[in-house]
């Protein structure tokens, strides 16, 4: 069964900064990579100096009159630490990440202020069909039965990706790769879903299943990989990448998309259904496509390989489950 939520294994920022060496009070916690990297690393602190587009007047026209007159385009994301995608800066109350700058373009282009609000993520939903928000950006995926009640705009690719200490030659690409191995995954995910199912397929190929690992925490996963009991994780790609670059003790061995061999998972810009406002972040979207806005906010949180060449208005979604 596909789970509800695609990002479940989650990072926490403190983990990441103890597994850098920095301390507390070090002042390198504004900026967070591997050992020895060159460069300034991942930016963490509140001045975040967000990338920015101009305005769109066609992008702008496909916003509603009520909307456009407010001046403000008011946005939900999820609360929590899950970096790099929405999570809290070093001064504990700056929302940042890679939804929150994409989300920023999308304003831009539109010639609207965003105001963000950090929530739950049943709440996230409740807010759209109460009208509270208008927009989700927080790692949403496209489902079909999500398109019953909401509307889409696509902007990332939703990829899983399997993580492994740095340095081997083992590289996944399909069932086969995986035969015998020990990995851990996070219960109740697509992921888990991916890795039963080529498991199976081993079995039936005559060739060794999966031993399958479940952990409390993300960082209990790392531990267990850093140490040899497994490996390799299973989880978001986002999550993965961010790991790697922060740690640079691990690398990504293989990518594969959240929905599996059925569909190409797509992350998108969610929209109460019929609001209007969905095409209008579509051309917003593309806008910043074009510019070349949204492949520098990409490139500096890790997550080129996610980048859609234009964004969808409800493209085909995850399928269906039986309840």
């Amino acid at each position: 069964m596909y789970a509800r939520r695609t990002l479940t294994a989650l990072v926490p920022l403190a983990a990441l900064t103890l597994l850098t060496g920095c301390g507390a009070g070090d002042a390198a916690t504004e900026s967070i990579k591997p050992k020895g990297q060159a460069g300034t690393g991942i930016n963490l602190g509140p001045d975040q100096k967000r990338v920015h587009t101009t305005k769109d007047a066609a992008a702008a026209a496909k916003v509603p009159e009520a909307v456009r007159k407010r001046g403000t385009l008011r946005l939900g994301t999820n609360t929590g630490s899950v970096p790099p995608l929405s999570f809290y800066a070093t001064d504990d109350k700056t929302l940042i990440g890679v939804e929150s700058d994409i989300a920023t373009l999308v304003s831009d282009a539109l010639g609207l202020k965003p105001e963000f609000e950090a929530v739950s993520w049943e709440n996230l939903f409740v807010g759209l069909d109460s009208g509270k928000f208008d927009g989700v950006f927080s790692n949403v995926t496209v489902t079909e039965e999500r398109k019953d009640k909401y509307d889409f705009a696509t902007y990332r690719l939703d990829s899983l990706a399997f993580e492994a200490k740095k340095g081997g030659d083992w590289k996944v690409k399909g069932p086969a790769d995986v035969a015998g191995k020990t990995i851990a995954v996070g219960s109740g995910t697509n992921q888990e879903k991916i890795l039963v199912d080529w498991s199976e397929q081993n079995t039936k190929a005559g060739r060794k299943p999966v031993t399958i690992k479940y952990f409390q925490n993300a960082s209990d996963y790392y531990l267990a990989l850093q140490s040899g009991r497994i490996d390799a994780y299973l989880g978001p790609n986002p999550t993965a990448a961010y790991h790697v670059a922060a740690a640079g003790q691990t690398e990504i061995i293989g990518q594969f998309s959240g929905g599996g061999a059925a569909v190409q998972g797509k992350i998108a810009a969610t929209t109460k259904k019929g609001s209007g406002l969905a095409a209008a972040y579509q051309a917003a979207l593309d806008h910043v496509i074009e510019d070349g806005t949204y492949a520098q906010v990409l490139k500096r949180w890790g997550l080129s390989n996610e980048a859609v060449p234009r964004s969808e208005l409800n493209p085909p979604g995850l399928p269906r489950t039986a309840n």
